[in-house]
Parts: C-alpha cells; structure tokens; sequence
C-alpha cells in the first residue's frame, strides 16, 4: 500500500473510515492524490494535502502542533478547520485550485485552535496538485509557523528604538549637566569634582534600572544609589518610608537630588562635622490616587552655615525635581540644617515615561 507503515498520522489515516466520508475509499483515489498524500505523511516538514472540491484535509505529524487544539482535522474540510480566517485564505485555495501556486511570508492570521484569537505568523505555499491528465485534484499546503521569529525581531526592533530614545535622553542630560556645572563653577578643579558626582549619582540610576529593564525603580534603590559614594557616612543618614516605585525619569531626577544634597551636605552640612546626621523620609498614599506623596530631606546637627545669596547649579537641580514629579520642590536653609521637601499626588507618581511623569 502506498501509505507503507507506520504510527502517529500514517497510522490515523490507515485506520480512517474513507468509504463514509465525502473522498472515498483509498483505492479509489487518484494515483497523485495517492503520491501526494504519501510525499506528506513521510516528510518531516509540516504538510497537508487539501484533495478534492469538497477540500477534505489529511495532514502529516509535523502539521500538528500548527492546528493545535482543533478538532478531529483529520478528513474535514480546510474550509472548515480555517473557518475563522477563510476570508483571507479562501481565495489563495481557490487560486491553487485555478493552478496557480501561491508562496506567502510571515502572513499574519488571527487564528483560533486553543479556544481563544491568537495572533500568528505562517510563511506557506500552496501547490496545485494535478493527475495524469493535468486536471487538478488537490493541493499541497506546506507551511512553516514563523510567529515566534517575527515577534521577536519586532521586539529587537522595538528594544531598539527604546534604546535609541533612551541613549538620546540621556546624553542631553549628560551635556545639560556638563554645560551648566562648568559655567557656574569657581574653578576647573571644582568643576571636575561636581561633574564627576554627578555623573557617578546617574551612572547609579541606570545601573538601578537596567536591571528592572527601565520599567520602573523601587525608591529605596534610587535613593542608596544616589548615596553609595558616601557609604563612609552611611550610619549617619537613616532612610524611612514605604515601598513606592518611581518612573525612569523620576528615578534620574530624584537620584541627581539626592547626590546635590548630599554632596553639599559633607562640604557644609550635616556630614561636615562629627555631630551631625540626615533623616530622609517619604510618605505615600493609595497608588493612582489624589492621595499625598511627600519626601523629606532634613539635616540635623550641622555646623551653622550662612547662605551666599547664588543660587549654583545644585540647587537649581533640586529644586526642579518637583517639575518631574508633578508636584513641587523647595529646598530652605535652616540654623539646623539643610531642608529639602518634595510633595506631590500618588497619581503622578510612577507614571509611564511616555505620558505625564
């Protein structure tokens, strides 16, 4: 017998009830028909032969998985099986069964073989098949389901253009940053010094969220990051609040803050001397919500420090973090220290980097 031995679909179609169905016994099938059917079930590609006008299906065992969860395929018409997608597909048969072959890449489908839509990709050609006499009894589907490679170079391409969106974003800030600390400071020495702090406080924000794939930044990981460069002065400055995650903007914003304060903080402040200390403390309410998101940055102890009346490019940073969170930001010099508030609603908070955060 043409369809030899063997298990799995060979072995289905040996044992199908031909004679009831619309094709007919074996032994009256078309001799190509007959070679069709036998190049398909022994192949190792996907393949299915579409035969006769009623479209009647038998397919081999790699064509499987490609029908997933739809029933008894096996001697139904093609029509049938693709009844969800006939209206983009229909007329390719139809154009086979007129004898023409079709070849289609990665064309796009909606199909349902799991019991829900879902988006796939084929890259297949339809073959006519024709007897002795050229008239044509069937065709050949082989097909290749290719969903998995065009998803994923259209989420290289998207990681791309996010790449590329990101690495612009981020030398603008490393230039407006550049320009601003050498036309405000003192000295070329002094210059160096800022611009290397804060390079190293946004080197540490994208560290932070290149391990959280840019989505988001838990505070407390934006904040010790901003901080990590005065790990020696560590004890003295005390972190409390609840668990808040942040934009990617917001994290930059926030951790540029956190440095300035800093930094100026071990100059002059609180950090300059042996008695003083930090307590930097958030408060949030309900994600989503009018509900009040306030960061407190307060120095204690420090050595009494007279203001100069310039407002330097520090202080310009951080007042204007509050721009990126939505809210406001206002930094005092106190007798006791140093304060820095940030207040704004828990809905601007986390906001996507598209939208309003």
């Amino acid at each position: 017998m043409f369809l030899g031995s063997g298990e799995g679909m060979v072995a289905a179609v040996r044992a199908f009830d031909w004679p009831s169905n619309p094709l007919g016994p074996i032994h009256t099938w078309p001799a190509a028909l007959k070679t069709a059917v036998g190049l398909a079930l022994s192949s190792g590609f996907p393949k299915a032969v579409i035969c006769g006008p009623e479209l009647i299906t038998i397919y081999n065992d790699a064509f499987a998985p490609i029908l997933g969860d739809k029933p008894d395929c096996l001697g139904r018409s093609f029509r049938d099986i693709w009844s969800e997608v006939w209206h983009l597909i229909g007329p390719l048969q139809e154009r086979a069964y007129d004898g023409h072959s079709t070849f289609i890449e990665d064309y796009p489908l909606v199909i349902n073989r799991r019991g829900y839509p879902e988006q796939a990709y084929f890259t297949f050609a339809y073959t006519p098949i024709r007897d002795e006499v050229g008239h044509i009894v069937g065709m050949m589907d082989t097909v290749i389901e290719t969903t998995a490679r065009v998803e994923t170079e259209r989420n290289i391409k998207l990681i791309n253009a996010e790449l590329g969106h990101r690495i612009k974003n981020t030398l603008a800030i490393v230039l407006g940053i550049a320009r601003q600390t050498f036309q405000v400071s003192a000295s070329a020495s002094d210059a160096e010094e800022a611009l290397n702090q804060r390079l190293m406080a946004l080197s540490a924000a994208h560290s932070t969220l290149n391990r959280l794939s840019w989505t988001s930044a838990p505070i407390v990981r934006v904040i010790e990051g901003a901080l990590a460069p005065y790990s020696a002065q560590a004890e003295r400055i005390r972190l409390e609040g609840p668990p808040v995650d942040l934009s990617a903007k917001q994290s930059l914003s926030l951790s540029l803050a956190i440095n300035e304060l800093a930094a100026n903080a071990l100059k002059y402040g609180a950090l300059s001397n042996d008695e003083g200390h930090i307590l930097l403390r958030w408060s949030a309410g309900r994600p989503g919500t009018d509900d009040e998101f306030r960061l407190v940055w307060e120095e204690v102890a420090g050595p009494l420090v007279q203001s100069s009346g310039r407002v330097g490019f520090g202080t310009k940073l951080v007042r204007a973090v509050g721009m990126e969170f939505g809210g406001d930001s206002r930094m005092e010099l106190r007798p006791e220290g140093v304060r820095f508030e940030l207040a704004t609603t828990m809905r601007r908070i986390h906001v996507d980097d598209q939208g309003e955060g």
